[in-house]
């Protein structure tokens, strides 16, 4: 088999390889190496960090929603319910944003869900059940003590 020195696609590879590194603490920007476990490890991060943008990105709209939902009142859990019986299909970004920029409009939607909440039947409560006779247990035998060990 002939052999293969990998001349330009080598350097190549490892040129791209070390301008991801750029800006790396010391070795991790200069040896490859180094690098390649740096920018590998980085990589990683930011799949995760990806995802938990999203994480983080919702509870903040929670949090801003439920914040705007208390001064009239009202809490997040009751609006989304509102919000769902009245047929109101808005995502919570876009809430969220009205909240905070828009007042008179995320007021206008928070009245369209309470109405729709009034108008909703409530759940009838059922009636608790008679409880059932507790039969008393029978006395257990009495169980002979462990003799204590004799100290030294």
């Amino acid at each position: 088999m002939p052999r293969v020195k990998r001349g330009t696609v080598r350097r190549a590879k490892r040129k791209r390889l070390l301008g991801r590194a750029k800006g790396f603490f010391l070795n991790k920007s200069k040896l490859y190496r180094a690098a390649k476990e740096a920018v590998d490890k980085a990589l990683g991060y930011a799949f995760v960090g990806r995802r938990n943008k999203k994480r983080d990105f919702r509870r903040l709209w929670i949090v801003r929603i439920n914040a705007a939902a208390h001064e009239h009142n009202w809490t997040y859990r009751e609006l989304v319910h509102g919000l769902t019986l009245a047929g109101i299909t808005i995502d919570r970004k876009h809430l969220a944003d009205l909240a905070v920029n828009d007042k008179l409009g995320f007021k206008t939607i928070l009245e369209q869900a309470r109405r729709a909440s009034d108008a909703a039947p409530k759940p009838v409560a059922p009636k608790p059940a008679a409880p059932k006779p507790v039969a008393p247990k029978p006395a257990a035998a009495a169980k002979p003590k462990a003799k204590a060990k004799a100290k030294a």
